[in-house]
């Protein structure tokens, strides 16, 4: 298995780390995703790069404080300026897009401009970003899963060799997931599927909810709140709440299958039961999906 260094470059007698490297040039192809597509959404020029100055700097330091305030027992004993040290990894996504999200809500208000709509503008950068991050996992070789007894699936991407053992490559997963995600978002909103503003955002949340709620049962340094791995206990409970939402909007009892899927799901994550969520989380995107395809017409902003 190839071992890359986690240093990029020496500069100036700094480490520039790849962490780093692959989390800005994530973002940095957001942003410019986000540029290429803003004029198409109705939306005035260089929003995008005004969204990015507003959104990646909360987003950074709350994905921080999201990883520091559930592994404190990592940064209480001190020194203090660790609760800082971004290079050494510890940025909770969940964390980042809480805080991006109130930043953007905050920077529409200012500019007068729809709230949905900017997410809308943002629903395939986050994951494109997200995609590009996670590598910087497999460069400080760390959110993968469990370690991999079978001889028939050690090898990359199944697992990644760390220290001479085969993990489950949940952070190559998580990435590849993330992708398809762009791709289906970009497909679905080139053919103007989305029916109102804030629907593409709300897919996003979707899709990236039920995967995560998957990959992180196969981790082994999940954050933790008593017996429960935090990110995989909020990721269902958006699944749940995109679902029900979706269920309110439509009619007829079969809009809420997604739902009661996504509740299996979650009832499966507590019970630490993998392939009950597994199931669970194909069974609630297969029913989000019929249920989305029967609600009402579009009823877009700019329509």
């Amino acid at each position: 298995m190839i071992q890359v260094s986690r240093t990029a470059i020496e500069l100036f007698g700094l480490s520039v780390h790849w962490y780093g490297v692959l989390i800005v040039t994530g973002i940095a192809l957001g942003a410019a995703l986000a540029a290429a597509r803003e004029g198409r959404m109705g939306l005035p020029k260089d929003t995008a790069l005004d969204l990015a100055l507003a959104c990646v700097p909360a987003a950074i330091v709350g994905a921080r404080l999201y990883f520091v305030a559930f592994s404190w027992d990592q940064y209480a004993a001190g020194p203090w300026w660790r609760i800082f040290a971004v290079w050494e990894g510890g940025m909770a996504i969940y964390g980042g897009v809480i805080a991006g999200v109130l930043a953007g809500w905050l920077y529409a208000r200012a500019k007068k401009l729809s709230f949905w709509r900017l997410t809308d503008l943002a629903a395939p950068c986050i994951p494109l970003g997200q995609a590009v991050g996670r590598w910087g996992n497999f460069v400080n070789q760390e959110a993968h899963g469990a370690l991999v007894h079978n001889p028939a699936l050690q090898f990359f991407p199944a697992s990644v060799q760390i220290g001479g053992e085969w993990y489950y490559a949940t952070f190559f997963y998580e990435s590849m997931w993330c992708f398809l995600i762009v791709g289906a978002l970009l497909l679905a909103e080139r053919r103007r599927w989305f029916r109102r503003e804030g629907d593409e955002f709300w897919a996003y949340v979707l899709l990236y909810a039920l995967e995560r709620g998957v990959v992180e049962g196969l981790r082994t340094d999940s954050l933790m709140l008593g017996g429960l791995r935090v990110s995989q206990g909020l990721s269902l409970l958006a699944a749940l709440a995109v679902t029900a939402a979706l269920a309110r909007r439509g009619r007829g009892g079969r809009h809420w299958i997604a739902p009661v899927c996504a509740l299996a799901a979650l009832l499966g994550a507590l019970m630490e039961c993998e392939w009950a969520v597994l199931a669970a989380s194909a069974a609630a995107l297969a029913a989000a999906a019929a249920a989305y395809a029967k609600t009402e017409i579009y009823n877009r902003g700019d329509e």
